[in-house]
């Protein structure tokens, strides 16, 4: 491995974990019809979110990973990953993101170098996009877990009051 201390590495996947962990306070105790359930304005719901980050974080790995099956950036297929089906049951949707999750957690503990330039796929926004590093995509994973967690965090509140925080709080057997 060069250019990257293990430090980085482990730095990386700790707030990577921690991110999804907070996030995943979300979902607890939920059923698949609350999964579904719009609590705000927005369409957002948490079992739309584990789904959009289940497929934008594979997503990502595969453009590290495997180049050759990165495909230009379709929104249709984008904006069909934060509805959860009918098909589709919570249960499933979380042991998916849990395979993503080692997915990236091998990656990141085996990939040669943090700094390798990767080609992006093409975006309405970016036609041309210039190649990020390693480190940079996982940066951006990161970023994208730790984004949605605060609305997952809103969208649950606003569901039935729960509350990342207090749960925290409570785990750390803080009384509120």
């Amino acid at each position: 491995m060069t250019n990257t201390s293990a430090g980085e590495r482990a730095d990386i996947s700790s707030l990577l974990d921690d991110q999804r962990s907070n996030f995943l306070i979300t979902v607890r105790g939920l059923d698949d019809a609350a999964a579904r359930t719009r609590s705000t304005v927005s369409d957002l719901t948490l079992g739309g979110l584990v789904k959009h980050l289940t497929e934008t974080e594979r997503s990502w790995i595969t453009t590290i990973l495997e180049p050759e099956k990165v495909v230009p950036f379709d929104m249709d297929t984008a904006m069909a990953q934060y509805y959860m089906t009918d098909e589709e049951t919570l249960d499933g949707l979380l042991e998916e993101y849990a395979q993503v999750a080692r997915r990236t957690a091998d990656t990141i503990a085996t990939i040669e170098d943090l700094d390798a330039l990767i080609a992006l796929p093409p975006a309405p926004w970016d036609p041309e996009p210039q190649p990020w590093s390693v480190r940079r995509i996982l940066l951006h994973v990161l970023r994208e877990t730790a984004h949605h967690s605060g609305h997952a965090d809103i969208i649950r509140e606003s569901l039935d009051g729960g509350n990342t925080t207090q749960a925290l709080g409570e785990a750390a057997g803080l009384e509120f």
